[in-house]
């Protein structure tokens, strides 16, 4: 154990040198020392999934995408694809899903990992798959010269690679073939292939213990120990493998395998182990392993003792099948001022707090010294467990509820006693910037760090620089967080990084939101100011940062590898984006999407022209309501009901649902929220290959409108289409009269003023719970309203009977594409949908100057109704589609650069 143990505290994780796996899908998946482990999702391999491979068989290639949106969906970060099976064409299935893929956003957003045993098929993904993908994999099997072959190649298609433990004699099944085949196959990698090291998984082949052989007994702490090994000597290389083989001696007592899986990778993740396939629902939380059970796994999986399996085995008769209990009941009453006030702050009870902190006052010897004391150490050993991973983000900010009870009750009594000041750990000014509307990851961000006795000076939405610029000096703030999610908010943070370095500031600059990326922030943002700027991803990871660039002793280091960080990652995009081949905006529109106009089925809408929707009944939104995206705005990932059930976060999920659900009713049956809505149905061509024109009357005249779209411009394989929304548009040169629609919907009414009604009453918790529950309300609104569409005002699809799985899953005809979103990520075109449908001036919603919607809670876009059309993503165009739209839209060419920024290639 001294040895294992001192070869954990020696792996790779703590070097600042460190060059990380970079892998993309459309988003990037940056895999560093301080990234958590990463899961591969294995139910779109056929042989891991029996559902699979029947739907590929009977080629239901619909549901089988099904199959790996509901991986991604449940927080998998990458997708493994394998075809082989003896009854399918393996390389035309590969192909031919991994170019579905593609039309799927919601999948297509994650790294693929194409698997398979036969190289022709792993080439045929490689050359069809899109972002940087991981090859599964190649090994030293069949000889070195083939291996070489194959990874030459494989770097030449820009992927990733796993490696396995196998080599000419066998696969590695101890500690010393682990790391001879590793080192091997490294050196041959590294210094005869020239492979980015970076770029090399390992998988160490994880086997069953607890056998009841001999020779399997070090199976797992082999693996643990060559983990440790190949991350301390073979630098900057990732190490996987499948998780639930090392307890597959003990198939059919869950409660057991759960329990192996949990502390095999409790040890193999300190270990350096990164990656890996794992099924959540056979995974315990560590630290809820019950003390017995816990010893007699350890047992094993270490190999601490000669009898290990076999008291393992006979413990495993008295554990299986059974189920976990929880009793709820008042006996921490009982305990210390201090036991009560932690319980109260780890549980988010708030119902004895003034009574607890009362008696804590009389205590002390100054009102101050309750929160220095007695609320700080309950509030430090909730930033411990939500550090940890044993707190989710409903928790803590039910925790921030009870505290600023607490505060709010001792405030007078500290005010009466002038000699005590309370000192925050820093200064935090938030802000959501110029023009966007939205805040709920911004106030989560705030509610954590004020958790943390930190001082929190949040100025809101649409916050112009100069606003931001005077309070961060009037405050002599120590952090400044910028929060953004629509494409124009990363332009203001460029602008506000520039203005803070004009202006010779000094103070860390974080940036958060939907639409921020760690490639954005190193790319655009970190250049523009020489002091610290830090990307943030989510909450979790606020306290660390603002910490580290905080404490005296760490920041200068920290700032130093963030910088030193960033430019490492912008020198590696620069270089990634002169990969990819580009076509001309001619050449593009030449490869456009081609319908058969004589032969397409065109369906008259039922009902031309403009309707409006006022103070619609809520009541019927419910049905239509998507659960999935809520629980994901409170860092709950899993799809909606699984969740709930969930091993890992479902306990939190269902206690957040019950608390959506109390005021869920609330808001119905009160009232609380208006919703309204606008749409209009219209004849339409396409005209000059990329716009649409749209004919519609307004006082009584007849007029036109333009729809200006944009076209895919990255080069494809031959047969494949550079796709515009106005290919699903008829051409006015075919003589087909087309159609399409557009429209605006709102549940937003009223939203802001209920949440400063509970922020006024310290109850941050249902402030971001009101408002993530408007933004569910308008998405479900947006449903409902499309429903409404295809069955009766369009009625193309007049006989559809989608249950909601069905519609979240966009099983229906026709699409309902959004300005700002994948296939039409121009914000501008709102403007046009406002001036036809007059948006402002029928149901109020305005937009603000960068094309955000207020109310917050809002939705807008378009309907196409061809049975052709399918979503896509543009990805980056070139500076002549820029230069071409500008001049479509009449504006100049910098106006247009903004606007698509994240979409310009380099």
């Amino acid at each position: 154990m001294e040895g294992l143990d001192n070869n954990l505290a020696n792996n790779t994780s703590g070097k600042t040198d460190y060059r990380p796996l970079q892998l993309s899908g459309l988003e990037p998946l940056i895999i560093t020392p301080d990234s958590n482990f990463v899961n591969v999702g294995e139910r779109t391999n056929v042989a891991g999934s029996k559902r699979f491979l029947r739907l590929i068989k009977e080629e239901k290639f619909d549901e089988a995408l099904d199959v790996a949106r509901d991986q991604v969906d449940g927080g998998a970060q990458i997708i493994d694809i394998n075809m082989d099976d003896g009854l399918i064409d393996g390389k035309e299935a590969m192909v031919k899903f991994l170019n579905l893929i593609v039309a799927e956003p919601d999948i297509a957003r994650v790294p693929i990992m194409i698997d398979s045993s036969k190289w022709e098929i792993i080439e045929a993904g490689l050359q069809v798959v899109q972002g940087k993908c991981v090859v599964n994999s190649i090994s030293l099997k069949e000889g070195e010269a083939q291996f070489i072959e194959h990874a030459k190649k494989i770097k030449r298609y820009g992927a990733a690679v796993i490696v396995m433990a196998f080599d000419e004699v066998g696969q590695a099944d101890n500690y010393d073939r682990r790391i001879e085949i590793a080192k091997r196959s490294y050196d041959v990698l590294v210094d005869k292939v020239n492979f980015p090291p970076e770029d090399i998984i390992f998988d160490l082949n994880i086997f069953p213990v607890g056998t009841g052989m001999d020779e399997h007994r070090r199976n797992a702490i082999d693996f643990i120990e060559a983990t440790a090994w190949v991350k301390e000597n073979l630098p900057h290389c990732s190490v996987s493998g499948g998780v639930s083989n090392v307890s597959f001696s003990f198939r059919g007592n869950n409660p057991v395998r759960e329990a192996m899986h949990s502390v095999f990778l409790y040890y193999a993740i300190k270990a350096g182990m990164n990656m890996g396939i794992v099924n959540p629902a056979l995974l315990e939380v560590y630290d809820q392993i019950p003390e017995d059970l816990l010893e007699h796994v350890e047992d094993v999986i270490l190999d601490r003792r000669d009898d290990a399996t076999e008291r393992l085995l006979d413990f495993a008769e008295t554990v299986k099948g059974t189920a976990k209990t929880s009793k709820v009941d008042l006996s921490w009453r009982e305990g210390s001022t201090q036991d009560r006030i932690t319980h109260a702050l780890v549980k988010g009870v708030d119902a004895y707090i003034v009574e607890d902190v009362e008696t804590a006052r009389q205590e002390a010897e100054r009102p101050i010294d309750v929160i220095e004391g007695s609320l700080m150490i309950g509030m430090n050993v909730v930033g411990d467990l939500f550090g940890s991973g044993k707190m989710f983000l409903p928790q803590v900010v039910k925790s921030a509820r009870v505290m600023k009870k607490a505060v709010a009750y001792l405030l007078p009594y500290i005010e009466d006693d002038k000699t005590t000041k309370r000192e925050p750990a820093g200064k935090v000014l938030m802000a959501t910037v110029k023009g966007d509307v939205h805040d709920i990851g911004k106030n989560i961000v705030s509610v954590v760090l004020a958790c943390n006795n930190y001082e929190i000076i949040d100025l809101g939405v649409m916050v112009p620089p100069e606003k931001i610029i005077d309070a961060a000096k009037a405050n002599n703030v120590d952090v400044i967080g910028l929060s953004g999610l629509i494409t124009p908010s990363l332009d203001e943070m460029v602008f506000l990084a520039k203005e803070m370095q004009r202006q010779n500031f000094n103070v860390p600059l974080l940036i958060g939101g939907a639409t921020t990326s760690k490639a954005h922030t190193a790319v655009k943002i970190d250049p523009q100011y020489i002091h610290a700027v830090a990307h943030v991803n989510d909450a979790s990871r606020a306290v660390t940062v603002v910490g580290d660039l905080l404490n005296k002793r760490t920041r200068e280091a920290y700032k130093e590898n963030l910088k030193s960080e960033y430019e490492i990652f912008r020198n590696n995009f620069g270089k990634r984006s002169k990969v990819k081949s580009f076509l001309s905006i001619e050449a593009a529109r030449e490869n456009n999407y081609k319908i058969d106009w004589k032969t397409t089925n065109i369906t008259k809408p039922n009902q031309l022209g403009i309707q409006i929707l006022e103070d619609f009944d809520l009541n019927e939104l419910v049905p239509y309501i998507d659960w999935s995206p809520f629980f994901r705005s409170w860092d709950l990932h899993g799809r909606y009901p699984n969740i709930l059930e969930d091993k890992v976060v479902g306990e939190q999920a269902t206690s957040l649902f019950e608390d959506a659900k109390v005021l869920l009713k609330q808001i119905l049956d009160e009232k609380l929220l208006k919703a309204k809505a606008i749409y209009g149905l219209f004849e339409a061509n396409t005209v000059n290959h990329d716009d649409i024109e749209v004919y519609f009357n307004q006082d009584s005249e007849e007029k036109t409108a333009i729809f200006r779209t944009l076209r895919q411009q990255l080069k494809k394989h031959a047969g494949k289409p550079n796709f515009a929304l106005s290919d699903y548009i008829a051409p006015k040169e075919s003589g087909v009269k087309d159609y399409m629609g557009c429209f605006c919907v709102s549940t937003g009414f009223g939203t802001q003023e209920l949440a400063a009604e509970f922020e006024k009453n310290h109850d941050d918790y249902n402030s971001i719970m009101i408002k993530a529950l408007a933004d569910r309300f308008a998405e479900a609104f947006a449903e409902y309203l499309h429903k409404k569409i295809r069955k009766e005002d369009w009625g193309y699809a007049s006989e559809e009977t989608l249950s909601n799985e069905e519609l979240i899953k966009e099983n229906y005809k026709g699409i309902r594409p959004a300005p700002g979103y994948p296939a039409c990520p121009d914000h501008l075109e709102k403007l046009t949908i406002w001036d036809i449908l007059r948006v402002e001036e029928n149901i109020g919603v305005k937009l603000t100057e960068s094309l955000a919607m207020w109310p917050a809670a809002s939705v807008s876009g378009y309907y196409f109704a061809n049975p052709e059309a399918r979503y896509f993503g543009l990805g980056k165009i070139k500076e002549d589609q820029v230069k071409d739209f500008a001049e479509r839209k009449g504006i100049d060419y910098k106006k247009a650069e903004k606007w698509l920024n994240p979409n310009i290639a380099d």
